[in-house]
């Protein structure tokens, strides 16, 4: 993340006349982008009525100078990506696109943010007089949705040790146990990965990812991240299921369903196979 003092001037009619304080800056790409916006990167792209080219996009947010919420979409999406790298490595780095480079300049922000640019109003949604685009304004935590469940998958995958060491004491348990999964965890898959979990959103999600090995879904549907020198992360998304994995190890649901719940699934026979076919469709950063 930035320091707050980067600026992206000339960004739009809207905030032409006025710099941008720079405070993070995302992808929008097939492999990596919000996952509020959407369950892939044609839906993604939608929802900021973007066309979905295959390049991407950098997404820059901050605030101008009279504190107003803007998001600046830019082409250089590998301008964007150098600049996140240096910031995740504690590094300085200033990100000032090229006026050539910007798209638009969307009012508001996609999702919230724990900072706000210094020597400026609290950030707010601009005046725009009922012209343009409504603002952009992050999902209702009090909710529980689509937006909600992909926002859970996104931090899982960015925290999975976390999230993994609190199984660790859980026995998975196998087909054919009696009586109910302890901790309320599934059971692990045997030949078809869809066919031993007890819980039916799991079953459907495992049966629909499944599918994709046959019919590859669109864009960002599938995505792939390094974990470690053997394995990768898998961000999986369907209608209504998000899925978390690592190839070398288990796999996490989250269903529209089951409001803040995180429904893990033992490795078996077959989940290793189709995390392994999901990760060769997948979308990887480059």
């Amino acid at each position: 993340m930035s320091d707050g003092e980067d600026t992206v001037a000339g960004a739009d009619d809207a905030v032409a006349d006025d710099a941008l304080l720079v405070l993070t800056a995302m992808l929008l790409t097939p492999a990596r982008f919000p996952g509020v916006l959407g369950d892939d990167y044609v839906a993604a792209c939608g929802a900021l009525a973007l066309e979905p080219y295959e390049e991407g996009y950098g997404l820059v947010l901050g605030q101008d100078g009279e504190g107003a919420r803007w998001t600046v979409v830019v082409e250089d999406a590998a301008q964007v990506a150098v600049a996140i790298a240096a910031w995740d490595c504690g590094m300085e780095h200033d990100l000032s696109p090229d006026e050539r480079s910007m798209v638009c300049a969307l009012p508001g922000w996609p999702m919230d943010l724990a900072v706000s640019a210094p020597g400026v109003p609290e950030p707010h949604d601009p005046e725009t007089d009922g012209e343009g685009p409504a603002p952009l304004t992050p999902p209702d935590t009090e909710a529980w949705g689509p937006a909600q469940r992909r926002l859970g998958a996104d931090e899982i995958a960015a925290q999975w040790s976390v999230w993994r060491e609190q199984l660790d004491d859980v026995r998975f348990s196998r087909p054919g146990d009696e009586g109910e999964p302890e901790n309320g965890v599934e059971g692990e898959p045997q030949n078809d990965p869809s066919s031993s979990p007890r819980h039916p959103g799991v079953r459907r999600a495992l049966s629909e990812a499944t599918a994709y090995t046959k019919a590859p879904p669109p864009p960002g549907r599938i995505r792939s991240s390094y974990a470690s020198a053997d394995a990768r992360t898998l961000r999986v998304d369907g209608p209504g299921w998000s899925m978390v994995a690592r190839t070398d190890d288990i796999a996490l649901f989250l269903l529209d369903e089951e409001p803040g719940t995180v429904i893990p699934v033992g490795r078996g026979a077959a989940l290793p196979g189709l995390l392994t076919a999901l990760d060769g469709l997948a979308a990887q950063p480059t």
